[in-house]
């Protein structure tokens, strides 16, 4: 294929759209890397922690060691206190995620995520969505404990709300300030239903209906304490919004 691109028989672009689904990197007998995600979705692929066992983790970080930042998630302090014995990570405890890089000082995009909780307890679901932005490259912006128990602590610092290109509305219990938030903003808005809660909370499922059931117009719902996947979309939404900038300023008048 290289030698096709050479000879001047395959354009650069015809070889990189066929290098997309091209390649990936067997580990062992347990995972395969997927080194062209970054080339097919704009970002590279990310461990998920969670019942892996650290061996595994470590080996997955090294076979992606060519990255400029390597990242997984669900990361409790144990499982970190083993893998930073072989690799040079830091850790985020909050978000429960380590990576091979310190959070950007500069954003990468433009834009800015803003991420509001309804409680303090949310922070984890928060925080993961928080950490994953940043390490991608974006700029984000936290307004924590704002819930609908106490409504004009939201209004009071309505500037954040406009200040965002997208925003992450985190909320456990029944739900409700996705749909707040939603009828105040003219931005996307992603609604991440938390597990925090009691009785008929359901461990996250009653967020996640009052969100699915929402009659406010603009928000979209992932999964319950999938606080990667919104910050996932959000940045997808932001990088959407620059390529269709750059496709207006290259059309002809």
């Amino acid at each position: 294929m290289l030698r096709n691109v050479a000879a001047g028989d395959l354009s650069p672009d015809a070889a990189l759209e066929k290098l997309k689904y091209f390649a990936y990197e067997p580990v062992e007998d347990f995972a395969r890397v997927d080194h062209h995600r970054a080339l097919r979705t704009g970002f590279p692929e990310v461990i998920w922690g969670l019942d892996k066992t650290p061996e595994q983790i470590i080996k997955i970080f090294q076979a992606m060691s060519a990255y400029p930042c390597v990242m997984a998630t669900r990361i409790a302090p144990e499982v970190y206190a083993q893998l930073q014995q072989h690799l040079e990570l830091h850790y985020y405890e909050q978000a429960q995620i380590c990576a091979t890089t310190t959070l950007p000082s500069v954003p990468r995009y433009p834009g800015q995520i803003g991420i509001i909780t309804a409680g303090t307890a949310d922070l984890p679901v928060a925080e993961e969505a928080a950490v994953t932005a940043n390490l991608c490259g974006f700029k984000v912006q936290r307004l924590w404990d704002v819930g609908v128990a106490g409504i004009h602590r939201l209004l009071n610092n309505r500037d954040i709300i406009a200040q965002s290109q997208v925003l992450i509305v985190v909320a456990g219990m029944e739900g409700a300030l996705g749909s707040v938030v939603t009828g105040l903003a003219d931005v996307p808005v992603i609604a991440v239903p938390t597990s925090v809660g009691y009785g008929a909370s359901f461990n996250g499922l009653a967020p996640l209906l009052t969100m699915l059931n929402s009659c406010a117009t603009g928000m979209g719902v992932v999964n319950i304490d999938n606080g990667f996947g919104a910050a996932m979309l959000a940045g997808q939404i932001l990088r959407t919004g620059e390529k269709l900038k750059d496709l207006q300023l290259s059309e002809p008048n």
